[in-house]
């Protein structure tokens, strides 16, 4: 395997990241015990999660420094690659159920740094005893994978997609890749590439310098004033929060107002934090909080891609609305702005301007700018992909599976959302000083939901 120059949002993933705020994300899966045959032992269980996370090349490559360009980065084989280094296995103690132990666990584990100096991934096979549920957490570096290359990694634990159909996919789809055309020979080996060299510089340039401004214009110079809980900033602790919501309550909510299910969500998250904070006597803010709601721009059904491909839009929470419905008409509206002005414009454009940088700015410039995200935003919402069929590991079937998002410097709360099964699992990475309750908010949101698909059922 050749090296893989990282993208420029990659690389700036990469050198946001200090010991105390790391930017890597996850997940949490949780399984039940095989319904057909013996029970799998821990020991099996984590033989097979090893053999299926080292059968992933990305898995085998780690980040190294380049002469060229100056600043630049890329993916390398590790050629001292050893998966037990990566992959783990904890003993629950048993005295609650699996799951209730494992989200427990599962902050801790997500506040450690990976090594930077080896492939900056792990997984953790958390089990009680043999033969009972049992759950694996998956820590990947952000510049590793957004989140729809994140499930693809992820996803090669999964029994349908490690089976035999998908290793011939794969080995047809490397057969396209030797097929396709060979790389261009470099542009100073023909004159005549060297005026659309200096053209396409020119334009992106006149590109970075257009969604600069318009990030510079979305920036608040004068950050508004928050509850004490979502100002406070994050420290160097994590602990993680879980709901589950019915998608049936989504859809009649959707049918009832209008807009779409990432409407929905994000007005459920509205007022989970609305009840939470009333529940805390905090103030609620009528401009806010401002949640930065990521973006995937690849083409829907498209191939994942080597690298991050995000940009993002700002929707500031209506959570001094009293009325659920009325919190609803507001984010689909504003959400409709955003779509209209589109992903170039607004801070969450940021990510886009990444792409637009030069590896240097991006070494030098990437601690200030995660130091600047509080003026940007304050906290992350963000919807996570996930096959729509069953899935399983070790013929264990996949009962629950929460995503993690990293926490950026200066904010105490991310929210990550998946569809599965019929149902929206929700995941709150908060920070364990600012955020000690967020149990309480996960509880929040499931009642928020429920009162907003009763009202919805006598509309």
């Amino acid at each position: 395997m050749s090296t893989e120059r990282l993208a420029p949002l990659d690389l700036a993933f990469w050198h946001l990241e200090s010991a105390g705020h790391p930017i890597h994300l996850g997940a949490l899966a949780v399984f039940a015990p095989d319904p057909s045959g013996p029970p799998p032992t821990a020991h099996a269980l984590l033989s097979l999660l090893a053999t299926r996370a080292g059968a992933v090349r990305k898995l085998r490559t780690r980040v190294r420094d380049v002469l060229l360009p100056v600043g630049g980065a890329a993916w390398t084989p590790d050629t001292d690659f050893d998966v037990t280094r990566h992959v783990h296995r904890i003993r629950l103690p048993g005295a609650a159920p699996v799951e209730t132990e494992a989200v427990a666990l599962a902050g801790g584990l997500m506040e450690r740094p990976l090594e930077r100096g080896r492939p900056p991934w792990e997984m953790y096979l958390l089990t009680a005893a043999d033969g009972g549920p049992f759950a694996v957490l998956v820590k990947l570096h952000h510049a590793l994978a957004d989140g729809m290359r994140a499930v693809a990694i992820g996803s090669a634990i999964f029994d349908e997609i490690a089976d035999p159909r998908g290793v011939r996919a794969r080995a047809r789809q490397r057969i396209r890749e030797a097929a396709a055309p060979a790389p261009a020979r470099p542009w100073f080996n023909e004159p005549g590439r060297l005026v659309g060299f200096a053209r396409d510089r020119i334009d992106g340039l006149g590109r970075a310098v257009g969604v600069g401004a318009s990030v510079v214009l979305a920036s608040r110079l004068d950050p508004r004033a928050l509850p004490p809980s979502l100002a406070a900033g994050a420290g160097g602790t994590r602990r993680l929060g879980t709901a589950v919501l019915d998608a049936e309550d989504i859809r009649l909510a959707r049918k009832a107002s209008g807009g779409t299910t990432n409407d929905v969500l994000l007005t459920v998250v509205a007022g989970g934090l609305r009840r939470w904070l009333a529940g805390r006597g905090e103030p609620l803010p009528e401009d806010g909080p401002r949640a930065l709601v990521p973006v995937s721009r690849r083409r829907p059904g498209g191939a994942p891609g080597p690298g991050n491909d995000l940009s993002a839009y700002l929707l500031d929470l209506p959570v001094a609305e009293p009325d659920p419905r009325a919190r609803l008409a507001r984010v689909r509206a504003a959400m409709d702005r955003n779509k209209k002005a589109g992903p170039l414009r607004g801070a969450g454009a940021l990510a886009v301007l990444a792409g637009q940088l030069p590896p240097i700015a991006h070494r030098f410039g990437a601690p200030l700018a995660g130091g600047a995200a509080r003026i940007l935003f304050d906290l992350l919402v963000t919807s996570v992909p996930l096959p729509r069929s069953e899935l399983s590991f070790g013929n264990c079937p996949l009962r629950s599976l929460y995503p993690m998002a990293p926490l950026a410097r200066g904010q105490s709360l991310a929210v990550a959302l998946t569809s599965y099964g019929g149902r929206i699992h929700v995941g709150l990475v908060a920070d364990g000083e600012a955020v000690p309750d967020v149990d309480l908010l996960a509880r929040a949101t499931a009642d928020e939901l429920t009162e907003l698909a009763a009202l919805a059922g006598q509309d």
